[in-house]
């Protein structure tokens, strides 16, 4: 069987390969992978894209990464208050806006992107709205507090 391996990853792709290589430390939790991956990469502005069920949480990340000499951009869920009506006609409510939230961290030209406990879906929309290398934190999860691996321990 011929490799496609060459075809499948573009030089961009080949870069944030190597560079997870060469920061990895596996005695890091994953928010220190962050900031090395980061570091690694040259990054100095870093966007954090969270629920606003996780304000405080990601107020504390912010901290962390400003700690870390990054300058940081954050736009929680219910950015610029939408009506759901304006999205799904018939909704009532504020609607989260995760593309507003990737074009308003694009605006503030991000070099990488956080997600913190955006919903399914809304997480989707915006990792494809999203112009710069994301990655995921925390994957909300309301039935197991955020922790969706309990599902699968014996």
């Amino acid at each position: 069987m011929e490799s496609n391996f060459g075809v499948l990853y573009n030089e961009k792709d080949r870069t944030i390969m190597k560079i997870v290589e060469d920061t990895l430390n596996p005695k890091d939790d994953r928010v220190a992978e962050i900031v090395n991956f980061a570091k690694g990469a040259g990054f100095t502005h870093i966007g954090v894209a969270n629920c606003i069920s996780f304000e405080r949480q990601g107020e504390a990340l912010v901290k962390m990464l400003e700690d870390e000499g990054f300058v940081v951009s954050r736009a929680n869920c219910k950015l610029g208050r939408m009506p759901n009506d304006e999205i799904l006609p018939g909704y009532k409510g504020v609607s989260c806006n995760p593309a507003g939230q990737a074009f308003y961290l694009a605006e503030k030209n991000t070099d990488m992107n956080i997600v913190m406990g955006l919903c399914l879906g809304h997480d989707m929309v915006f990792n494809a709205k999203s112009c710069v290398p994301t990655t995921t934190l925390v994957v909300k999860d309301r039935k197991l507090n955020h922790h969706s691996l309990q599902r699968f321990e014996v």
